[in-house]
């Protein structure tokens, strides 16, 4: 049985802690407009195992499939603050949020994390604010593939800039500006766990992010903060990508992914503190038993597959 109460400023608290399921269950009745034990209970008044309204969980490409799951997915969490290239895409998805769980508190900056002067910008937006983050989902990334010496030098810039140290720069910001408690997922990449001719930059990146992101989780073991990388395979986000998986055949079936669950696995497992993990069955048998195979078989292998396909940066 949940049990509710108000205190002297009409904030509900739960009176007993729930399992992750019951809680996202109350919070969906509660954003609906649900009348609750006589009440009508809004969501965003909510403070929920000490986490209150006034904090808020950053996710970087939030316009995209992916951030869009997690932006869903965080929701019942809660406050938003997203970030992503356009304004425009920002406002509609905010507006979609608003609509979905009611008073939620949903802020966002345009951005290109490219760009180190709007980064700056946006942090200061951000202290301006007054915001402390009990979340941050690292999503943001760009998948460009094709052979390196196709590359601009445009390109490998903004690729290594948005792929690795955007995540970075955000994760600093982030943490001398974080609640008591603090979540951090961060979405790399099984094209990391592997060199991979003909997407290397892309797996270098990844795997650089993976590496760090383990050696962060040591460094703030004892500071109250989480830190878990996600290695997903394919995902089903934009037609492009969809058509890419479909011409893998059974592979890239047994692999891909829908966003939602993706965002779904990812914030479970960080509330459990997890360092890694690898969403679907075969994704975590690619991930390993192959290592059983020399590395230059492996990666005739990949360069074999992904020769074939080539695609740039949106």
């Amino acid at each position: 049985m949940l049990f509710l109460r108000k205190d002297s400023y009409g904030t509900v608290h739960f009176c007993a802690p729930l399992w992750r399921e019951e809680r996202e269950k109350v919070f969906r009745t509660i954003a609906s407009g649900t009348v609750y034990k006589g009440e009508k209970i809004w969501y965003n008044r909510i403070i929920m195992e000490g986490i209150s309204e006034r904090e808020y969980i950053m996710i970087s490409g939030a316009t995209g499939g992916v951030g869009k799951a997690f932006a869903f997915a965080c929701a019942p969490r809660g406050a938003l603050f997203l970030t992503g290239r356009s304004s425009e895409k920002l406002l509609h998805l905010k507006s979609e949020l608003e609509e979905t769980f009611g008073g939620i508190a949903v802020d966002f900056f345009a951005c290109d994390l490219a760009d180190e002067k709007q980064r700056e910008a946006m942090f200061a937006y951000i202290q301006g604010k007054g915001y402390r983050f009990g979340g941050l989902c690292n999503v943001a990334g760009v998948d460009i593939q094709k052979a390196f010496e196709k590359y601009t030098q445009e390109k490998i810039v903004f690729q290594a800039r948005v792929n690795f140290e955007a995540a970075l720069s955000l994760t600093h910001f982030v943490l001398h500006n974080r609640a008591p408690r603090l979540d951090i997922v961060t979405v790399s990449s099984l094209s990391g766990v592997y060199p991979m001719p003909y997407f290397a930059e892309y797996s270098a990146t990844k795997c650089a992010l993976t590496s760090f992101f383990f050696s962060l989780r040591l460094e703030l073991k004892k500071k109250n903060v989480h830190v878990t990388v996600v290695e997903p395979g394919g995902i089903y986000t934009r037609p492009d990508i969809c058509e890419n998986i479909k011409g893998q055949g059974l592979w890239g079936k047994l692999s891909a992914k829908k966003p939602e669950y993706i965002a779904r696995k990812s914030l479970a497992a960080v509330a459990k503190n997890k360092r890694l993990i690898r969403p679907g069955f075969w994704n975590k048998f690619i991930a390993t038993v192959p290592r059983v195979m020399p590395l230059r078989v492996r990666m005739r292998f990949i360069a074999r597959r992904w020769s074939k396909i080539e695609k740039d940066a949106f």
